[in-house]
């Protein structure tokens, strides 16, 4: 049990489930699309979010003193060394538009995690301002960059999978924020330090179902995708409404991180 516990806590920390969970979304949005299945962009998002990850979480924590213990630190470092060169390879492979937009976000992400300007702190830690920097950047990730690399036509249904990816995603960050409300610095104006737990749930859902009817607009929406996304949003629900400042870490980081995987999985089911 203590092995598989290492091996669990290396999975996450190192941002391997994270990272499936940004890959699963960009093979949705291939599938939303009707893209060909490009795997160097499923690549680039897959190596991209461990590089980017583990430099947002180790840089903190490298800045506050409070490094993991010796062995993992050293496993995870060799790890996004690895992802590094896939991201680097998956890169190239990239059609040049969508090599600008990337940069674009690595820029963004950059900025979210060191400090620019005199006097200043991150982004990371502008109040109120994380929640907003890392929907936008999944949306880029896992959007904007597999539709732009395809080189199809821009159309509303693309605008619409945007915002409907951001409400998904803003809502799932809001769990993560109840989790680590206790953790949180009161100045970092997270949307439960500022409202409430309890009204952060009811913006939750109401975002929700804001992602569910949007899918009405689609020119052409499947009752398919109807049902798919019916269960992804009853799941979505359950996780916010039973999330609270008690819940350990792995309620977050691997099942409300699982929530892309299995939309993914239940996209293979009813597929």
């Amino acid at each position: 049990m203590a092995v598989f516990r290492r091996i669990l806590d290396f999975y996450l920390e190192g941002s391997i489930h994270v990272a499936l969970s940004c890959a699963a979304l960009v093979l949705m949005t291939q599938h939303m699309f009707d893209l060909p299945r490009n795997l160097w962009v499923v690549g680039f998002a897959f190596f991209g979010t461990i590089v980017g990850y583990n430099f947002v979480k180790y840089d903190a924590l490298a800045r506050t003193g409070k490094l993991p213990l010796k062995k993992q630190l050293k496993a995870i470092i060799a790890l996004s060394v690895l992802a590094f060169f896939g991201v680097a390879l998956s890169f190239f492979k990239l059609q040049w538009p969508t090599q600008l937009m990337a940069l674009l976000f690595l820029a963004l992400t950059i900025l979210y995690t060191l400090p620019f300007f005199p006097n200043r702190k991150n982004a990371r830690n502008w109040k109120g301002v994380k929640i907003y920097m890392v929907a936008l950047c999944w949306v880029g990730a896992t959007v904007v960059l597999p539709v732009l690399d395809s080189g199809i036509a821009i159309t509303t249904d693309f605008w619409l999978k945007c915002v409907q990816r951001f409400l998904l995603l803003f809502s799932l960050i809001l769990v993560f924020e109840i989790n680590d409300l206790k953790n949180d610095d009161p100045n970092l104006k997270t949307v439960p330090q500022q409202i409430g737990i309890f009204q952060t749930k009811m913006l939750g859902l109401c975002l929700l179902l804001g992602f569910y009817f949007l899918e009405f607009l689609k020119r052409d929406f499947e009752t398919q995708q109807l049902l798919i996304n019916a269960i992804l949003v009853a799941v979505m629900a359950l996780l916010l409404g039973f999330a609270n400042e008690s819940r350990n870490k792995y309620y977050t980081s691997f099942w409300a991180e699982s929530v892309p995987v299995f939309w993914l999985m239940l996209l293979l089911i009813f597929g």
